[in-house]
């Protein structure tokens, strides 16, 4: 999770984090939120007790949108291998790609 966080490409870390499952972890929750100063949300595992109410686990429901924007991009073979070495051509290919798909679908 870290270095998905310091690769990051953003100017400023998001507020919050939407995870699966697999990302269900109080030391995780705990080292988000004290180095990052993010607040992880993800769907409680089974048989462990609920950490979450509902309300924040209603970004986790609308999250298959985001899903199937990559599954979308999966379409461009350019963007399903990194071909770019320097990380502006290939966000500027990504937004190209999210361009092409939204003009499609107007």
């Amino acid at each position: 999770m870290e270095q998905v966080l310091a690769g990051s490409f953003l100017d400023e870390l998001p507020a919050r984090l939407i995870g699966d499952k697999a990302y269900d972890s109080d030391k995780l929750d705990e080292k988000l939120a004290e180095k990052y100063d993010i607040e992880l949300i993800a769907p409680n595992r089974r048989r462990r007790s609920k950490t979450q109410d509902g309300r924040k686990l209603r970004r986790y429901r609308r999250r298959w949108k985001v899903e199937r924007l990559f599954a979308w991009m999966h379409n461009f073979r350019r963007l399903v291998t990194r071909w770019e070495y320097h990380i502006e051509n290939f966000l500027g290919f990504v937004q190209l790609g999210c361009l092409h798909l939204l003009l499609s679908h107007l």
